[in-house]
This record gives structure tokens, sequence and C-alpha cells, in this order.
């Protein structure tokens, strides 16, 4: 965030630009830096709740107080900033087995209405609903790849006329058919395994160049590790797609005669 030690921060009411009322009465200081986590807190500032209450000290029903009735920062440091009341804190207990007795007790609390939250849940039940968006570039990723394998096996078809002449003289010199089916299916293999080495490449590239960049200004930690097995299987279905697309012109190259190839065309 780019803030060093000393720096004044002044807090308002407001998003963005646009700050509603601010209270540049009682600035706060930047005391310290905490050490980098790789998650979203790296982008968020912490303030005590004494301090909190000592920017709201001189308001009164959300507005704040005129004139006189201001409270500088110097006479709020001398008076009971102990809150009064809390909007959410987090709560850590010894035992698991008592987290959804606990949960309940609060739920069911008659002297002031609370709500208890599980965070691993609630992070669930994000993902949940984000998991059609992810499903749907599963699905756009798979027509991209469909893309290029059809685009790959109409490369090798087309180039197949210009070949054939190549063909003969490799069954003339004693190639038996499967031999040129089976370079034709390498062909597309090699081609498919290139394909998936430089996207590895390129997408490790970017997350070097990007890591920096966007843990400083997002707080995301973007790790440099290897694809996870569920990722190497998707990797080996690709090849493996690839394989199926190229047996087709070798089926096609298996099948051309000898004559057909060596016969001159005017």
């Amino acid at each position: 965030m780019h803030y060093k030690l000393g720096d004044k921060l002044v807090l308002a009411h407001g998003v963005a630009a646009i700050s509603l009322v601010k209270h540049d009465d009682k600035p706060f200081t930047v005391v310290g830096i905490l050490k980098r986590t790789g998650t979203p807190v790296d982008r968020t500032l912490h303030i005590s709740l004494g301090g909190m209450e000592a920017i709201h000290i001189d308001w009164h029903n959300g507005v704040p107080a005129r004139g006189e009735g201001r409270i500088s920062a110097d006479q709020a440091r001398n008076m009971d900033l102990t809150p009064q009341a809390i909007t959410a804190f987090m709560l850590g207990l010894n035992s698991k087995i008592s987290t959804f007795a606990l949960q309940r007790e609060i739920n069911e609390f008659r002297g002031e209405p609370m709500l208890a939250i599980l965070p691993g849940v609630a992070l669930q039940e994000l993902w949940s609903l984000m998991g059609t968006a992810e499903k749907a570039l599963f699905v756009v990723s798979l027509f991209v790849v469909l893309t290029g394998l059809i685009g790959m096996l109409t490369a090798i078809l087309t180039s197949l006329n210009e070949r054939r002449r190549e063909m003969a003289i490799l069954r003339s010199v004693g190639a038996r058919p499967w031999h040129i089916a089976t370079l034709l299916i390498f062909e597309a293999f090699a081609l498919a395994l290139f394909g998936v080495l430089a996207g590895l490449g390129l997408l490790y590239l970017g997350i070097a160049l990007a890591q920096g960049y966007v843990q400083s200004n997002y707080g995301l930690y973007l790790p440099l590790s290897w694809p996870s097995q569920y990722e190497w299987t998707l990797l080996g279905g690709i090849l493996i797609a690839a394989l199926l697309m190229g047996s087709v012109p070798a089926w096609r190259a298996y099948r051309q005669s000898l004559a057909d190839g060596l016969s001159i065309r005017l």
C-alpha cells in the first residue's frame, strides 16, 4: 500500500474518491508495518478500538459536533475510550467439538441480537455461488482446446496432398504403411506437446513477472508451483486428444497407394 512509518492517515466516511465526512481533526500515524502474509490482509489498516472510539467521541446521532462541541485529539486521549459496542469480532476455540454448540448458543442468545458465522462454511457457500462461472470458464477453455486441435487436424490434412510424393519415396525405400501413419501421429503429438510446454512456459513467465505487482497492489500471492494432479490429468487429456486427431490423417496416409504418390499429374 506504499505507506511508510510516520505517515499521517485520515479516515473518512464514503467510498473511493468520494468522502462524505473526514476525520481530519484526529489523524492516525503509521507506527508499524506487518510482515507480508500473501493474503488480502496485506492491504488492510489496523487501528485500536480505542482509536475508533476517539474519532467518534464528539459525534451525536451519526453527526459530528460543531464549534465548541468538538473534542480535539489531545482531549480525547485523556478520556475513557472503552468502546460501548462493537459490530463484529473473531472468536477462536480450543476445542473444535464445541464449535456448533457455541454457535447455537450465540444465535439463541436473548440479551442482544447476535449471529455466529463459521468462516469456512461461509467461504464454501461463496465458492459454490462462483462455481457456475468457474464451470462456464472451463467449458470455454475446452472449446478453445478443441478449436486448436481441429485447426491442427485441418493443417495436417491439407498438407497430405503436398506430401504424397514424400510418402511414396518413403514407401519405395522400404517404409511400411504403418511407419508413415506413425510419423503423422507423432507429428500431431509433437505439436500438441510443444503447445502444452509453451503454454506452461508462458504461464510461469507471466506469474514471475506479475507476482510482485499483484502482491503489492492487490494483496494476492501467486505461487510458482508445479501443476496439481488434476491439472496434469487435463494436460494428459489434451495430448491423448491430439493422438486421436492425428489418427485421422494417419489413416488417410495409410490407405494411399504407392502408385498414387508416384504418378505425375499434368
